[in-house]
């Protein structure tokens, strides 16, 4: 299978490329970056200007996105031309943005995920499990990466508070609270806060809290290192090349609904 790679120069694609080499069912077509990089002409394979996408993706079999928002959506439109499944890691969209990625997935495959890791969608049906169980628990989420991440909070965080909330029966967007800084900083009933630490090399931590009378659970998973994901994303794009258009996730991959 033939793979191309936006963002390739990234902590993410860097990761992607590695795994990618050393697996003899995948061949990299091209590793793009964003027009201006410096990186464009060097490495292993080279690097290529995102410019010339298209060119690339007439001898691709599946794309991999872990760029920004804006990037990943031109690269979408781009797969969509072609007809060539995507794989979307890249976290941060606004819900517009979301809406654009399900019309287009009406015409491709889309693998689109805020963590490709096992272990993170595992925790995802665990939270659900356990919020359901007990609705009247504080939840409170705190998500701890490294201090080059832009996004705040990371994507898995958000995903996981928005499974939480429809749980117990809410809409995240009524209930989160981001971070407390105030006066009066007491916790409301009902709400689930998300709180995001960004410090050193940190790849990825997400714990969420169940706390009530007496007791809490702690649900927790440390990423120990960025091939967990890597190998998810060349997983879903494997999954994805067999797959009719729509928008999947993870656990469609993994097989977890």
């Amino acid at each position: 299978m033939k793979i191309t790679v936006c963002g390739s120069t990234g902590r993410m694609g860097r990761a992607i490329l590695a795994i990618a080499k050393s697996d003899e069912n995948v061949k990299i077509a091209g590793a793009l970056e964003y027009d201006g990089s410096r990186a464009i002409g060097t490495g292993d394979p080279v690097v290529s200007s995102v410019g010339d996408l298209e060119k690339f993706l007439s001898e691709t079999d599946a794309l991999i996105d872990f760029t920004n928002p804006e990037s990943a959506l031109r690269n979408l439109e781009a797969a969509g031309k072609y007809k060539v499944p995507i794989v979307i890691g890249t976290t941060g969209f606004n819900e517009e943005q979301k809406k654009k990625i399900a019309e287009i997935s009406k015409s491709i495959p889309v693998v689109f995920s805020p963590n490709m890791s096992v272990g993170v969608n595992i925790l995802f049906k665990l939270v659900d499990a356990v919020a359901k169980k007990i609705p009247d628990y504080d939840i409170e989420i705190v998500e701890l990466h490294h201090n080059k991440k832009k996004d705040s909070p990371s994507g898995t965080a958000a995903k996981l508070a928005e499974i939480a909330a429809a749980s117990v029966g809410k809409n995240i967007n009524d209930v989160s609270v981001y971070g407390r800084y105030s006066a009066d900083a007491v916790r409301r009933k009902d709400e689930i806060g998300l709180h995001s630490v960004r410090a050193g090399d940190i790849v990825g931590d997400h714990t969420v809290y169940f706390a009530g009378p007496g007791e809490r659970i702690e649900l927790t998973h440390r990423a120990h290192s960025r091939d967990t994901f890597a190998a998810g994303a060349i997983r879903a794009a494997k999954w994805a090349v067999r797959r009719k258009p729509g928008l999947y996730d993870m656990s469609d991959v993994l097989s977890l609904k």
